[in-house]
């Protein structure tokens, strides 16, 4: 998994040990990830929204995609050719291979190993998000997520922003023990923050176990807090639930968030996981495809307005085949 690696763990800052008489969170529900086809027949696993963890108990997320890992075979890579978003923000994070992404505003570029491409589309944008043509022609190991983060009334009409954030970007840093690697995408953990600026406050971490170890992390008040594993096994939470690849969790009260590792994994020798946490919104959520706003006339006027070209056009060179990135 060539998400970025530290050449030392032991050279890495290091997250405080929360005290041990501070409440762990316990597991208020686990689901299994759903599979299902998107873009143009790509296949992902969805944990939220579902029965399990409506918006709710995520909020402010609104879905998270899991995509692979697969080992395309020459031909078979697929992705979501153009088409809009408006209210809401896009976070695309590449753990192997790459996505090729292009906006109306001329935004985009590839997303390779590590790396995460966030975009606000706010009042509104159109863009594609499509596999380079290199692992079409020749096919490939290829494995993301992709999160969309709901932003409150008063931000759903910002300017659109788009933010790179190269592998080389993420703040690194290992457990109290030394043995787990945090990836902090987003937020800030103890007195160390990601490069992800958000509208909405979040947490954003991608985290790998050695097997056995454990992490506990001490936990915003106020946030809310979810688990997702990408590959391998492990618990989670106070009241150690078992958790495997492509299930999440939603953890309740408490100050420490905890996962550990399997001692032992015949399919993986780590655990990876997402940690993800943030402000609830706590506003009307009204959505309809690409746009999520607060009421049904909003979706009606989004729909117009992506109608009408207010929300951008393709660029002329990408209707001719070319690409300028």
């Amino acid at each position: 998994m060539p998400a970025v690696e530290p050449e030392n763990i032991l050279l890495l800052p290091r997250l405080s040990e929360p005290d041990e008489t501070l409440q762990t969170k316990k597991v208020l529900v686990r689901t299994q990830a759903p599979g299902l086809l998107e873009g143009a027949g790509f296949p992902v696993r969805r944990p939220f929204p579902s029965q399990d963890i409506p918006f709710t108990l995520s909020d402010p997320f609104l879905l998270l995609d899991h995509m692979g890992a697969v080992e395309y075979a020459p031909g078979e890579a697929k992705g979501a050719p153009w088409h809009p978003h408006r209210g809401f923000e896009t976070v695309t994070y590449i753990v192997d291979g790459a996505f090729r992404h292009r906006d109306s505003h001329g935004g985009g570029g590839l997303i390779t190993n590590g790396a995460t491409q966030w975009m606000t589309a706010g009042s509104g944008i159109l863009h594609d998000e499509m596999p380079p043509d290199d692992l079409v022609k020749q096919g490939g190991l290829f494995h993301g997520v992709q999160l969309w983060v709901n932003l409150p009334r008063k931000l759903k009409m910002v300017p659109p922003r788009y933010q790179s954030i190269e592998s080389d970007q993420v703040e690194l840093l290992s457990s109290a023990d030394g043995t787990a690697i945090i990836r902090l995408i987003s937020g800030e953990l103890d007195k160390y923050k990601g490069p992800g600026m958000t509208r909405t406050p979040i947490i954003y971490a991608h985290v790998s176990l050695t097997a056995g170890s454990q992490l506990r992390i001490l936990w915003p008040q106020g946030f809310n807090a979810m688990v997702y594993v990408l590959a391998g096994e492990g618990i989670a939470g106070g009241d150690d639930t078992r958790i495997a690849e492509g299930e999440g969790v939603v953890l309740g009260s408490g100050e420490v968030l905890k996962i550990r590792s399997r001692a032992e994994n015949s399919r993986t020798a780590r655990l990876e996981a997402l940690v993800m946490g943030g402000a609830p919104i706590r506003e009307p959520v009204f959505s309809y495809g690409p746009f999520v706003m607060n009421t049904r006339s909003e979706i009606v006027q989004a729909i117009e307005d992506f109608q009408s070209g207010k929300m951008g056009h393709i660029p002329a060179a990408h209707l001719l085949g070319e690409d300028p990135h």
